[in-house]
């Protein structure tokens, strides 16, 4: 792994940052999260169009920028320092890669453009608070889907006049910008119990070509990602892709990009905090002097810089290692991106703490930006976490405590399909 970052990506990382700066500051993003769509739209277009962030690690073929996870950890890096609301995660980490991978020619020919433009954006929706075990980062990616009194959502093909096709029965808390996007990636239990399968569907949502579907947004301990409930009551949906088979696999292949580019966005977030803390304590001053020049608070800020650092390290080798360069198994590649989750996570939570801590009383208030950070913290430990659970299922995959489970065979068949 070379770590020197190319003249390339250093300049697109001083762009994305200086324009944020500029237009995403804590007032901003106060406004932004009050909106209907939970984000601003003149700045989505603005990241969309100019900067190509939604096409980043998209195939040229398909107006893509046709880089890797790498470029894409290091702009959701300083999406993270700036809290940026935005559909760019749903769309270009979660939708758009299964999408470009599972797809039919012709819907990706159809999609991919739109969704690299930014004039599309895109939700996967998954059952209840299934998405880490979905994705393979808390669980195996199996027996999450629910089916039959389970819950979830259930898919029945129907044959024989207008219409024939595949519909959608059910419901999906939490996903992430589902409420605003024009496109929904679902997940659905079918086959009943012979046949038992998870397929994917999409379900366009422009104005009236869903019937039956109820989008309503939630409240969330973080506003800056905005989640909502999916209900869909018989509403059409398309298979994606052309294949029947069971998509949970899929699903789980991808959780290592997922992993990485979440673990980029938490050290940002985690490194916006510690700016903005140590920025404070050289000016706040206690008996006749900064509070910044007290050993204490010294100590206190040093640990938080050197998790900080170590949690940098783990996910820039994450984000190299999702990409599979030569010589890494996908095991080995979801492990790292598993464990550099778990610690980005790990380095945010004290960060956010010690910002409203050392903010003394304007750092509890509302009108302060500490205690969003402190949010997010929470909030990306309850629905990509918990931290304990992610290394646990490193340690699975790594067989630290005895390969029991057929884990090895899952990854070596989970390898046929990559994200």
């Amino acid at each position: 792994m070379d770590t020197a970052f190319t003249e390339e990506q250093e300049q697109m990382r001083r762009t994305v940052r200086e324009l944020l700066a500029r237009r995403c500051g804590p007032a901003a993003v106060r406004a932004a999260v009050l909106t209907p769509a939970g984000y601003d739209t003149a700045l989505w277009h603005t990241l969309a169009r100019q900067l190509g962030l939604p096409g980043l690690a998209l195939p040229e073929a398909y107006g893509g920028i046709g880089c890797g996870t790498l470029e894409l950890a290091l702009a959701f890096e300083e999406a993270g320092r700036a809290l940026l609301p935005s559909p760019l995660l749903p769309t270009a980490v979660l939708a758009a890669p299964l999408i470009a991978t599972l797809g039919s020619p012709e819907q990706r020919a159809l999609l991919l453009p739109r969704l690299a433009s930014g004039e599309l954006t895109a939700a996967l929706a998954v059952p209840g608070s299934a998405l880490a075990p979905a994705l393979g980062l808390t669980g195996s990616g199996h027996g999450w889907a629910g089916g039959g009194r389970a819950g979830g959502v259930q898919a029945s093909y129907r044959t024989g006049g207008a219409q024939e096709g595949w519909r959608l029965y059910g419901e999906a808390d939490q996903v992430l910008g589902g409420h605003s996007a024009g496109l929904l990636l679902v997940a659905a239990h079918t086959g009943g119990f012979t046949r038992s399968r998870t397929l994917l569907f999409l379900v366009d949502c422009a104005d009236g070509a869903a019937d039956g579907l109820v989008r309503t947004r939630q409240t969330a301990l973080d506003e800056t990602r905005a989640v909502a409930r999916v209900q869909l009551r018989d509403v059409n949906a398309t298979l994606l892709g052309e294949s029947n088979d069971d998509m949970c696999s899929a699903l789980a292949t991808a959780g290592p990009r997922v992993a990485a580019v979440l673990a980029a966005e938490a050290v940002g977030a985690a490194d916006g905090a510690l700016t903005r803390t140590v920025e404070y304590v050289k000016t706040r001053e206690q008996f006749g002097r900064p509070i910044g020049s007290f050993q204490a608070v010294r100590h206190r800020l040093a640990d938080v810089y050197v998790q900080l650092q170590a949690a940098r390290s783990a996910a820039y080798y994450a984000a190299w290692a999702a990409d599979r360069p030569a010589g890494l198994s996908a095991g080995e590649a979801a492990t790292a991106g598993g464990l550099a989750l778990a610690q980005g996570l790990e380095a945010l939570r004290p960060a956010a703490a010690e910002a409203v801590q050392l903010h003394g009383g304007v750092g509890f208030t509302w009108e302060h930006e500490a205690h969003l950070y402190f949010k997010r913290a929470a909030g990306d430990e309850l629905l990509f976490g918990p931290v304990h659970r992610l290394r646990a299922r490193a340690a699975e995959r790594a067989a630290l405590f005895g390969a029991g489970e057929g884990e090895r065979g899952g990854e070596r068949e989970g390898e046929a399909v990559a994200v």
